[in-house]
C-alpha cells in the first residue's frame, strides 16, 4: 500500500468514527452533545475505547477530560498535547472538534505502531467543554489541564439549576481532584489543535491546509437598554421613548462601523423585548455583541469606540443605556518555531504555504497560557459550522494526516 492510498485509508476510519460519535446525541434527527449529559457520557466512553484500541494509556479526569498518553521512555521527557473538544453547540455539525481530535489519536497511533523512539509524551485529550453551552463557561476542560480553572464556577447553575459541581460527579471526580489533573507548565513541550477552519477561505481557494498565525482576541458584551413603555395608539411617535427603536438603529450602526474597519468583525446574535406585545411600545431591549480582532489596540478601541457610539443614540432618544463586558479573551499569536515547522511539514506534504487568523476561539487559547502553540486548519464545506451542514472531504482529512505526520517527525527529530 502507498503512502497515499493508506493516508486515505486513516482518513476514511476517521469519517467512521465521526459518523459513529455523531449517532450519539441528545435529540434525535441532530447532533447535540453538552457537557456533562448522558450522550456526552457515553461519547467519552466511546473516545476512551477508540484511544484504548490505539495503544495509548487512557483515563477520564475529574472535570471529564478523555486522555490518552503515549508514553516516552525519556525520563526528562515533556508532553505535547494533541487536542480538540467533544462537546457541541445545540443542533450542531460533525466535524467541529471531533475531527481534530480523531485525527489526534490516529496520528499517535502510527507513531506508537513504528519503531520510533519517543523523546517527549504525546497527550491526546478530548476536551470536555470548549463550547460551553451548557454552564455559559467556555473552555472548562482545557482550563483545567492548564490549572487555570475557577472554582467559583462549581457553584454556576445549568437551565435546570443543576450546578456544575453536581454535573462533573457523573466522571466520579470532585472539586478537590482538580488541581491533581493540571499539566505542571514546566512539562509542557507544546500544543498542537488540528481544527475545521469553519470559515470560507480554503474552500474559495480550493486548498486542503493552512497554519494559524492568529486566533482572534474577544469581546462580549450585553447591552441593556431601558425607555418607557406605552400604548401603540395613543402615544405621539415625537414623544416616545422607545427602546426597540434605538436598538435597531444601534445594530445597523455597530455594521456599519464594522464594515470601515479591516481585520475586524461585529455581530449583534441575540436581541429580547421582555413583555412584548403588538400594541406595546418597546420600554426595555436587550442585545449581545460579539466584537472579535487579532490586534489588540482595534479590539480596545473598538470596543470604546462602539461604546460611545451607542450611548449617543441612546441619549438622543432618550433612552438609558448599560453596557456590560461579560466576556474577554486577548488575541493568541502561534508560537513562531512551532509554527515554522508547521509550515515545513505543509511544504513537504506539497501544499501552498498559506495561513489565517481564526476569528473562532479555540482550546488552544487558555493553553497558549502555558506552552507554545500551534494550529492546522482544515477545508470545510463552503465554510459551514455549527450547522448538521457541516462536512469535511476525507481527500482533505487524508492530506491533513500528511501534515501531521510530517509535523510530529519534524519535532520528534528536533528533540532527538
Amino acid at each position: 500500500m502507498t503512502e497515499k492510498s493508506h493516508q486515505y485509508t486513516r482518513a476514511k476510519a476517521i469519517v467512521q468514527q465521526i459518523e459513529q460519535l455523531a449517532a450519539i446525541t441528545e435529540q434525535s434527527g441532530c447532533v447535540t452533545r453538552r457537557y456533562g449529559s448522558p450522550a456526552f457520557v457515553e461519547g467519552a466512553h466511546l473516545v476512551a475505547q477508540w484511544m484504548q484500541e490505539a495503544g495509548l494509556q487512557t483515563r477520564i479526569d475529574a472535570i471529564g477530560n478523555v486522555r490518552g498518553r503515549l508514553v516516552s521512555l525519556n525520563p526528562h521527557a515533556k508532553t505535547l498535547v494533541m487536542a480538540s473538544h467533544i462537546d457541541t453547540v445545540v443542533n450542531a455539525g460533525k466535524y467541529d472538534g471531533p475531527l481534530g481530535l480523531l485525527m489526534g489519536i490516529d496520528v499517535a497511533k502510527q507513531i506508537g505502531q513504528s519503531t520510533i523512539l519517543l523523546p517527549f509524551h504525546i497527550e491526546i485529550i478530548a476536551f470536555a467543554d470548549e463550547e460551553g453551552v451548557r454552564f455559559h463557561t467556555t473552555f472548562l476542560g482545557s482550563q483545567v489541564v492548564t490549572g487555570a480553572f475557577n472554582p467559583q464556577l462549581l457553584a454556576k447553575q445549568d437551565a435546570d439549576g443543576i450546578t456544575l459541581q453536581q454535573a462533573m460527579s457523573v466522571f466520579g471526580g470532585t472539586a478537590a481532584d482538580l488541581p491533581n489533573e493540571a499539566i505542571p507548565a514546566n512539562d509542557w513541550l507544546g500544543y498542537f489543535e488540528m481544527h475545521i477552519e469553519q470559515g470560507p477561505v480554503l474552500d474559495n481557494r480550493n486548498l486542503p491546509v493552512a497554519w494559524v498565525s492568529d486566533i482572534a482576541g474577544q469581546k462580549r458584551i450585553l447591552v441593556h437598554l431601558t425607555g418607557f413603555a406605552g400604548h401603540a395608539g395613543t402615544v405621539p411617535m415625537s414623544m416616545r421613548q422607545d427602546a426597540l427603536c434605538a436598538a435597531a438603529e444601534m445594530v445597523v450602526a455597530i455594521e456599519k462601523f464594522a464594515l470601515q474597519q479591516p481585520n475586524l468583525v461585529a455581530t449583534v446574535g441575540t436581541l429580547q423585548i421582555p413583555q412584548s406585545a403588538s400594541n406595546v411600545i418597546p420600554g426595555n431591549v436587550h442585545f449581545s455583541i460579539d466584537l472579535r480582532s487579532n490586534e489588540p489596540d482595534l479590539l480596545a478601541n473598538a470596543y470604546q469606540q462602539l461604546q460611545q457610539l451607542c450611548t449617543h443614540i441612546a441619549q438622543s432618544r432618550n433612552i438609558a443605556c448599560n453596557w456590560q463586558l461579560v466576556q474577554h479573551t486577548a488575541p493568541v499569536a502561534a508560537h513562531a518555531p512551532f509554527t515554522q515547522l508547521l509550515q515545513q511539514a505543509i511544504a513537504q506534504a506539497g501544499f501552498p504555504d498559506v495561513s489565517l487568523v481564526s476569528g473562532a476561539g479555540h482550546d488552544a487559547v487558555p493553553v497558549s497560557q502555558v506552552a507554545p502553540i500551534a494550529m492546522l486548519f482544515i477545508r470545510c464545506y463552503k465554510g459551514i459550522s455549527h450547522h448538521p451542514a457541516e462536512s469535511c472531504n476525507e481527500n482533505d482529512i487524508a492530506a491533513a494526516l500528511q501534515v501531521a505526520d510530517n509535523f510530529l517527525h519534524l519535532l520528534i527529530q528536533q528533540h532527538t
